[in-house]
């Protein structure tokens, strides 16, 4: 028995058993709640009143022992296993993702705030939001004093703008927010690059007061300091929010919201698994692993920035540097594909 890490929404370290044959964990029926929130029991899988039956109990069953995995799998959730480094991620339940995309019902997430405390979308209920998803490796850290700018002017309104870095420390984004009195919060695990299908930043989602997607996910700007290198302009998206926040106008109807962005594909819901094993080996300083997660993610999820972007810090790349530009060109020939609405390029003008 050894000590292993299994991260899904958090990061539990339990005791459990590898099977190099499966390369697989074996956890204790006792510790599966700890895991990953559900329990075995006769019928099946249990979650409070929801059970899931298992029709074959060996496939779950090694011993005495559960095969996380197979678990997993029985719950719809693919996972990916390091046993060397005794790391698993295993990803989020895709419903809520497809729940966000296609019913529009914006899926609540807790992560820790600058502040030290840990915060959920659900904290806001009650007025509008916008969540501006930026990073520490991404220009867009720059924007933020525009983001408080729109958050202060419609405060009065019921708006909040909520940023969430995409991030593994605190101390990564903090030198980018000194003067914000907006929410600001970070995201080590990119939990909300698969709840909403996020593959770049920055990237916006409007949720309003009942936790409604007004407005799907869609790449904006909160000033227009890297305009010429991204071809987009502020004003437009902003003034659309405006507009939303004051006479309740939106610029998609229900239709065509959602049917606004794709769903991720299987090897982009890996990537993030991979990105997540990267990430812990990071943290403990093993750098091989690191580095293996890393590069596998981005072969996986080539579009994906969030991704092999976000994973070039991690093994010592220059998030700015040539390499990334020579990768955002090829991007760019590929089509600039992404999981988000275009940038505005014109709105109504505001009353």
């Amino acid at each position: 028995m050894r000590q292993i890490t299994i991260i899904t929404d958090g990061v539990a370290t339990v005791d459990a058993e590898a099977d190099p044959g499966r390369g697989r964990f074996l956890v204790e029926p006792a510790d599966l709640t700890t895991v990953l929130g559900w329990e075995l029991k006769a019928d099946g899988l249990c979650r409070g009143d929801v059970c899931v039956p298992i029709r074959d109990m060996d496939a779950v069953r090694v011993g005495e022992r559960l095969d996380v995995a197979a678990v997993a799998d029985a719950l719809g959730r693919p996972s990916v296993t390091d046993l060397d480094a005794g790391i698993m991620a295993v990803a989020l339940p895709a419903e809520l993702r497809r729940r966000a995309l296609r019913d529009l019902d914006a899926p609540d997430f807790t992560l820790p705030g600058l502040d030290g405390h840990s915060h959920s979308l659900s904290d806001w209920a009650g007025r509008k939001r916008l969540v501006v998803a930026f990073s520490s490796w991404c220009g867009c850290r720059y924007d933020l004093p525009g983001w408080q700018v729109l958050h202060d002017e419609l405060a009065d309104g019921g708006f909040t703008v909520i940023a969430v870095a995409m991030d593994q420390d605190a101390d990564d984004v903090r030198p980018f927010t000194e003067g914000l009195t907006l929410p600001v919060l970070y995201d080590p695990q990119h939990l909300l690059t698969e709840l909403y299908a996020i593959s770049n930043v920055p990237t916006v989602v409007w949720i309003d007061e009942v936790g409604r997607i007004a407005r799907p996910i869609g790449e904006a700007f909160g000033t227009d300091l890297f305009a010429e290198f991204t071809g987009a302009l502020a004003g437009p998206h902003l003034d659309l929010v405006r507009r939303w926040v004051r006479h309740d106008e939106l610029p998609l109807d229900e239709t065509e919201a959602k049917e606004a962005v794709d769903d991720l594909s299987e090897d982009e819901v890996l990537a993030r698994l991979h990105f997540r094993i990267a990430a812990e080996a990071h943290r403990r300083g093993d750098a091989e692993t690191t580095r293996s997660h890393v590069l596998r993610a981005g072969q996986l999820a080539p579009d994906d920035l969030t991704a092999w972007r976000a994973g070039m810090p991690l093994i010592g790349e220059d998030p700015f540097g040539q390499d990334f530009l020579d990768r955002f060109d090829e991007w760019k020939r590929r089509g600039s594909r992404t999981h988000a609405l275009p940038s505005v390029d014109a709105a109504v003008p505001v009353d």
